[in-house]
């Protein structure tokens, strides 16, 4: 634990440091807001925050830099609800007031939208079990023994998948099937167990059944994968100096599997935050993520995240991941209900 007067030493380091990325010196945090210590009190204190891990000087001559550790106490020392500013309020209502579409359009414009408020880079994930509700069902023929199974969520995704048939189908039963499917599952979780009443029609009955456990399987066969949105990386690259790390960062920002497994395990450990070295993904290790989940009819259906230097405005962050995932949610079911 620190004493008041270091908290607010090493409080006044990181937001100078995050305003100018240039290493502190006492003299600067003594001129700070509400600073009323001398330059020498704050270079002893600024001395013990380094010994005790807080701060770290880049130079002998040099001023001090936060390291993880400070970073962490500022975090737990913030807010739990930050706000943000008029300006970025505003542009949040304007992006949700025109956010329509298909669901996928909408995750990918959101995280390009989260990454210009933040001028990080931003991603939105959609879960792989998605608890979005059925909004319609329709079985198309293609040929004589292949029909298409064609679903519509509420959200506006839309799912497929091919069914072969042992005997050929009439116009008539994929028609009626196709009702039948359409009566039974409307309002039903696709990712939930899925039942059709028979009918007593063994032809549609056959059709129905086998239509259902098409539904029940990867339309590719494979093990169903959270989709991944990224918008801004780019942006990283005006965050660091090294050309070295803005490589190694933008080449892991593109393997889709570690920023999905470094979300998850963030929100596993019940952290909003993972700064430096705390999330374990060695070439994101001058990065911290701010993450949030976001929820569709009351279920988590994703999250929204935020990846940046370590030295990020992380009060602005914070409250504008929180905000985008609400409102992304908000926006989510909302078109689950008008539809």
């Amino acid at each position: 634990m620190l004493d008041e007067r270091k908290a607010a030493i090493l409080r006044a380091v990181v937001e100078e440091y995050i305003r100018t990325a240039q290493p502190v010196g006492s003299a600067a945090v003594a001129r700070a807001r509400g600073m009323s210590v001398s330059p020498a009190t704050v270079r002893n204190d600024m001395g013990a925050l380094e010994r005790e891990g807080y701060l770290a000087q880049p130079h002998t001559s040099a001023g001090r830099v936060p390291t993880d550790k400070g970073y962490r106490f500022f975090v737990d020392s913030l807010a739990p609800t930050g706000r943000l500013d008029p300006s970025q309020s505003h542009q949040v209502r304007e992006f949700f007031a025109r956010a329509h579409g298909e669901l996928e359009r909408m995750l990918a414009d959101t995280s390009r939208f989260l990454a210009g408020l933040t001028h990080y880079a931003a991603v939105v994930v959609r879960d792989a079990e998605d608890p979005a509700r059925i909004r319609s069902v329709q079985l198309v023929s293609l040929a004589p023994k292949l029909v298409l199974v064609v679903v519509v969520l509420a959200n506006g995704a839309i799912e497929k998948r091919s069914l072969e048939l042992a005997v050929e189908a009439s116009p008539a039963t994929v028609a009626a099937a196709s009702a039948h499917l359409d009566a039974a599952l409307e309002g039903r979780s696709l990712s939930g167990q899925l039942e059709v009443p028979p009918t007593g029609d063994p032809a549609l009955d056959g059709l129905a059944s086998a239509a259902v456990a098409a539904l029940g399987r990867p339309h590719d066969g494979a093990e169903p994968e959270p989709q991944v949105y990224l918008g801004g990386a780019a942006s990283m690259a005006a965050a660091f100096d090294a050309a070295a790390t803005i490589q190694r960062v933008l080449e892991t920002l593109e393997q889709q599997y570690v920023v999905v497994t470094l979300i998850k395990d963030v929100l596993d450990r019940g952290l909003s935050v993972a700064i430096g070295a705390e999330h374990g993904v060695e070439p994101l290790a001058d990065c911290s993520v701010v993450v949030a989940p976001y929820e569709v009819e009351g279920e988590q259906a994703g999250t929204v995240g935020i990846l940046g230097p370590t030295r990020m405005h992380y009060e602005q962050t914070l409250a504008a991941v929180a905000v985008v995932s609400r409102r992304l949610g908000q926006a989510l079911s909302k078109g689950s209900e008008e539809r």
